[in-house]
């Protein structure tokens, strides 16, 4: 592959001899689907994965195409560097021993709340951007760590190549061209029953995809959060905190509707769609309630429905065959799939070259809440996201307040107090908590925020 082939933004860095420094924390599908194309990204260099399992973190570095002898376990940075100065890449399980070798980028992809908390605030006082795939951390205490990533002088950064990142990009877009964002969100595979999905039962809902998976050893209940709808109202949180645009208060509705349909449902209920308000997210399921398939779904996409307030444009949109309504006012505009780990490359050019992110939370505007699955006893203990417990459901951050509704990333070992029966949002009332001390220290500081 030739230069020009494979240019790129970071090309400079690359002429320069100066690559863009970058680690990775969490050697887990979207770290290895990153690493797989970091191998090949000029003028981005690769210094090292952290996992707790050492091992995983250099079998997927293997398993991605880089050759094993250039695969090192280091455990201090000046180990690192040196690595690094021979053209190899470190392994190790201390995020500091990273930071401290002078990267650029913190990849944080542990999936784990309190951790990327802590992991993002050691980037922030070692002076490194951080792009934040886990997004459960960012809808909990994202607001927080961003301000302080501000305050510091380095970047915060949705991730590009998740659905979050993406659908920002689209309400960018849409709001640059003067267009009124009526709503965005992404597509996804749901039915109600699914809310009840447990990890033991949740490849009975997959389908003929469910061999595929087994046999990929995927984590069952990473799994569960995808189907039960957690993860869609984690993710439509995260794009409401870095829009501004309202999340409705009672949760998603999941309608089954394909790209044809966009513009015609996703509009207010008063103009004769399905929204509760105009200026919303929501998530399009690509199966209908009995499980039959929508026609042309959006199960890997992401997409936004604009209105434009003049009959030119109305008509513009007619000329040019941009899909609408009937009215020919409300327009979409979509993206068909998103490639995950694969495309990152643009957040950590936008961080290291340009100083900016690719989304951020702007506010804290949404609440993602925990729904009861079953009837829950007094003494349970809350097992968190994907769980057998509850199911995240999307709520405003005000309404939630008002109601002392938990959210559900502080719920995770948390002791019930009373029986709560099913289908109930937990209450501050039904709980005795287990926070980490540091998410309760950053909830607090936007608590004071907002006040």
């Amino acid at each position: 592959m030739s230069h020009q082939e494979n240019a790129g933004p970071f090309l400079d860095r690359k002429t320069q001899g100066n690559p863009v420094r970058v680690g990775v924390v969490g050697a887990g599908k979207f770290g290895t689907m990153f690493l797989a194309q970091a191998r090949t990204t000029l003028g981005l260099g690769l210094s090292a994965v952290v996992d707790l399992d050492p091992a995983r973190a250099a079998d997927s570095l293997v398993r991605v195409g880089w050759p094993a002898e250039q695969i090192v376990p280091v455990s201090t940075a000046g180990e690192l560097v040196d690595v690094v100065s021979r053209g190899r890449v470190g392994v190790t399980t201390d995020v500091g021993v990273v930071l401290e070798s002078g990267i650029d980028v913190l990849v944080e992809s542990t999936g784990h709340v309190a951790a990327a908390a802590r992991h993002v605030m050691a980037a922030v006082d070692a002076g490194v951007h951080v792009v934040m795939v886990t997004v459960e951390a960012d809808v909990l205490v994202g607001p927080a760590l961003a301000r302080r990533a501000t305050e510091a002088g380095v970047v915060y950064s949705m991730a590009y190549g998740d659905q979050p990142a993406l659908i920002c990009e689209m309400v960018d877009w849409a709001r640059s061209c003067g267009f009124t964002v009526t709503t965005a969100g992404k597509g996804t595979r749901h039915r109600p029953i699914f809310h009840e999905s447990t990890p033991e039962t949740v490849f009975e809902h997959y389908g003929d995809e469910a061999e595929s998976l087994q046999r990929d050893n995927v984590n069952p209940r990473m799994f569960n959060s995808f189907l039960d709808g957690t993860k869609s109202a984690i993710e439509m949180a995260a794009v409401a905190n870095a829009t501004g645009l309202v999340p409705p208060e009672d949760g998603l509705l999941f309608p089954p509707v394909g790209t044809c349909d966009l513009a015609e449902m996703l509009k207010p209920a008063s103009e004769g769609g399905l929204l509760g308000h105009a200026g919303t997210v929501e998530v399009v399921s690509c199966l209908e309630t009995d499980g039959r398939p929508v026609e042309a779904d959006l199960r890997w996409g992401v997409y936004v429905v604009v209105e434009a307030d003049h009959q030119y444009v109305h008509e513009c949109f007619r000329q040019y065959g941009i899909p609408t309504d009937r009215s020919g006012r409300y327009a979409a505009a979509w993206r068909p799939n998103h490639w995950i780990g694969l495309e990152l490359g643009p957040s950590i050019a936008a961080a290291a070259l340009d100083g900016r992110p690719t989304g951020c939370p702007a506010g804290h505007l949404a609440e993602v809440v925990a729904c009861t699955k079953s009837d829950l006893s007094a003494g349970q203990v809350i097992d968190g996201e994907g769980g057998y417990c509850a199911w995240g459901q999307l709520t405003t951050a005000e309404a939630a307040r008002q109601q002392s509704q938990v959210p559900l990333g502080l719920l995770e070992g948390a002791r019930l107090v009373r029986d709560v029966r099913q289908g109930v949002v937990i209450t501050s009332d039904d709980v005795e908590l287990d926070a980490d001390p540091l998410l309760l220290e950053l909830r607090g500081e936007m608590a004071v925020t907002e006040s």
